[in-house]
């Protein structure tokens, strides 16, 4: 489940930040799209910038669903945290390392 929505979310956010970038700050978003009259007539430069908009504000509403959704499903999940130094078995077996007499 956890995964399922992980991938929702994160399709979500790469989908917003796309439709973010194809918006204009004047208002002429997808302005090029098709580039004949028939694009022109079907999505005008206010129709485009209402789709746009709508698209963004419900990727948005998405997205901030799909956080608070795994926000509470990893909030239940009991999380073990484990050493790496506890994990790596401790060899019993260390080979004798060569002394020098020291003399006085």
């Amino acid at each position: 489940m956890g995964s399922v929505l992980l991938v929702i979310h994160l399709m979500t956010a790469i989908f917003l930040v796309a439709l973010i970038l194809m918006q204009r700050s004047g208002g002429g978003a997808l302005n090029g799209l098709g580039g004949g009259s028939g694009a022109n007539s079907f999505l005008s430069a206010r129709g485009t910038g209402n789709l746009l908009t709508r698209l963004t504000a419900i990727l948005a509403t998405v997205f901030f669903a799909t956080s608070i959704a795994l926000s509470l499903y990893y909030k239940g999940v009991d999380h073990k945290v484990v050493s790496v130094v506890d994990t790596v078995p401790v060899s019993q077996n260390l080979p004798e390392v060569p002394t020098v007499p020291v003399e006085k």
